[in-house]
């Protein structure tokens, strides 16, 4: 599956940096999951759980008490107000 470069980031640094088949999460609107190639956007994103899918199937599963996801064309990138891997 293709990947795209996200990164995760709180204010005590970034807690994951790497290549992403899909992450989801609830951002404003409800819940949403973004995989390479997705249109770009803003949305702000509500205290949930989020689900980060890398390479061979692997997730990583975390916590954020809310932040700003955005995606472009490029990358995509999570700033958490506090963020923690369970």
């Amino acid at each position: 599956m293709k990947t795209f470069p996200l990164r995760i980031s709180a204010p005590d640094g970034d807690l994951f940096r790497g290549e992403a088949v899909k992450i989801s999460l609830r951002g404003a609107e409800g819940d949403l999951a973004v995989m390479a190639g997705h249109i770009p956007f803003i949305t702000a994103v509500k205290p949930c759980d989020v689900k980060v899918e890398i390479e061979n199937s692997e997730e990583k599963i975390g916590h954020t008490d809310g932040g700003i996801l955005t995606v472009s064309s490029e990358s995509v990138t999570m700033l958490s107000g506090s963020f923690k891997w369970v």
